[in-house]
């Protein structure tokens, strides 16, 4: 039989030692934690617990008494209590706040005034350079006709009247006058020439003198077809 040497006692004893050291941290750790569960289960209830009840470590054997059973009067407090506790009031769900947007109210138009629109008439008269004329008076005339080219206008042959404006000036229909008889821009009406409409006095001429007229042609042959004709000529004045 082998006798054990000193040091295998000396560690024997303590590993011994180190078992009831965490032991003891054990029923220390499991102490608290029952104690804690049990105040707070009498805080929830609003029953104090006795003193008295509680685990108990005991150090001597290293175990751990229970808490004994609850007692009647302990158990009939505890449900006094939760009867007349006060019922937990829960919230009431708030609804979101929905912004609506104002309502248009469509109110009825005010009645407008009539307008009244003065539109102007449109003349039935003759017209001459888009305005209104009206006849003045009319007078015995001995009407000739010439064409703008040399045989009937000589050195003068240059497309341009006397006042200045070109042969081609209401299409070509225009009168030559004296000047004392008729000033430049007159305006006359010769039957037979520009179908009756009216045409505007723009030219002057060596031999047309006193009552005679002599009315624009294009060519010296239309001209010449012309001839020489005594007319009551229309003399006309613009009427706005």
């Amino acid at each position: 039989m082998s006798i054990p040497s000193h040091r295998s006692s000396r560690r024997y004893r303590r590993d011994r030692t180190a078992a009831r050291v965490g032991m003891l941290l054990l029923c220390v750790m499991v102490l608290l934690t029952v104690g804690g569960v049990w105040y707070l289960v009498g805080a929830e209830t609003g029953v104090r617990q006795p003193s008295t009840v509680g685990p108990l470590f005991m150090l001597e054997t290293g175990a751990m008494a229970m808490p004994p059973q609850a007692t009647p009067e302990v158990i009939e407090q505890a449900a006094e209590a939760a009867l007349t506790a006060p019922p937990a009031i829960k919230p009431a769900a708030v609804e979101p706040v929905v912004e609506q947007e104002p309502a248009i109210v469509e109110l009825p138009a005010a009645p407008q005034p009539a307008i009244e629109v003065a539109v102007p008439l449109k003349p039935t008269g003759p017209m001459f350079n888009g305005r209104p004329i009206k006849p003045v008076r009319t007078v015995r005339m001995l009407v000739t006709a010439y064409s703008p080219d040399a045989r009937s206008c000589g050195k003068f042959a240059d497309n341009i009247t006397a006042s200045g404006y070109s042969v081609w000036t209401n299409a070509m229909k225009l009168v030559a006058a004296d000047k004392r008889m008729f000033k430049f821009g007159t305006i006359l009406t010769i039957p037979g020439y520009n179908d009756g409409h009216p045409v505007p006095v723009l030219d002057r001429g060596g031999k047309i003198k006193g009552h005679r007229l002599d009315v624009l042609y294009p060519t010296h042959g239309i001209a010449r077809q012309w001839g020489a004709q005594w007319l009551n000529v229309t003399v006309w004045d613009y009427a706005d």
